[in-house]
């Protein structure tokens, strides 16, 4: 099933399997968001919970007991129900299941808020623990940005003027090895080599929003204001960026098993409430 919301400038459609944006469209039908061609990557903006990327061998202890989870968790595959819908919003709700609670024994309600709200599309969400135990998780946003035409003819530019260094991925996992990324002043000038070992991963990241630009001028915008962390990423070739707020990381190849001690991991109190949201802006 497809949900769409609008205003008098954007129009956005959501599938809900995943509770996953696949179209934002300016009233002047243009595109925003990437395709899904499965010859490059067959998403458009998965959500990335209760882990976002790797745990070493899919695999994590909690209570003396081990458990299974793939890359970036669950919630992506499954089915979100419609809880509210208005002309531009709809909030879907993802629950625990029996089958989520032989990989991730906790009692959580996921929910995602889209709203449309002139030329910006809000993304929130929010993650209650109705268990009695403290509850570990991590969760992010991954969406893909189509870029048509010449790959390097786009740049991303950051909030902020910093000395940026990435942390290098050894087979899905955080490795020990930072690079640092050269920008030009605050600004990323793209091309395909900075992605040849994976996506760029940033732990702690100064800047709170990165815009895109063609040929130095602004396109869009993504402002996440209360994420600590940050992806970007684009396999070989391919006609579109994903800038990637996250709370949480991979498994390091130094440290990984007990859940509750994971570098960047989230833990929610019991019958607590935990609440962000990041915004895509259309300039």
């Amino acid at each position: 099933m497809i949900t769409t919301i609008t205003n008098s400038i954007l129009t956005a459609q959501i599938k809900h399997t995943g509770a996953e944006l696949f179209s934002l469209k300016d009233n002047s039908n243009k595109e925003y968001i990437w395709e899904g061609n499965p010859a490059f990557w067959g998403k458009h903006s998965p959500i990335l919970f209760p882990i976002v990327g790797t745990i070493k061998n899919n695999t994590y202890q909690y209570d003396n007991s081990d458990y299974h989870l793939s890359r970036h968790g669950f919630a992506r595959e499954m089915d979100f129900e419609l809880i509210d819908k208005q002309e531009s919003s709809a909030t879907f709700l993802l629950k625990a299941t029996e089958e989520t609670l032989k990989k991730y024994p906790f009692q959580f309600e996921l929910h995602l808020i889209y709203t449309l709200e002139n030329k910006s599309l809000k993304i929130e969400y929010k993650v209650f623990n109705n268990g009695e135990l403290t509850m570990p998780f991590s969760i992010g946003a991954h969406p893909a940005f189509a870029l048509p035409g010449n790959f390097e003819n786009y740049s991303l530019a950051f909030e902020k003027e910093e000395s940026l260094d990435y942390y290098l991925l050894d087979e899905g996992l955080i490795s020990n090895t930072t690079n640092n990324l050269p920008l030009d002043k605050n600004e990323l000038h793209l091309n395909y080599k900075l992605f040849e070992n994976d996506a760029l991963v940033f732990k702690k990241i100064t800047s709170k929003s990165i815009t895109i630009l063609e040929k130095s001028k602004p396109i869009l915008k993504v402002c996440y204001p209360n994420f600590p962390d940050l992806g970007i990423w684009t396999p070989s070739n391919a006609p579109f960026i994903c800038i990637e707020p996250w709370y949480g990381y991979s498994d390091t190849i130094e440290k990984f098993g007990d859940i509750l001690k994971k570098e960047g991991i989230q833990l929610l109190d019991a019958n607590a409430v935990f609440q962000s949201a990041f915004s895509i802006v259309i300039i």
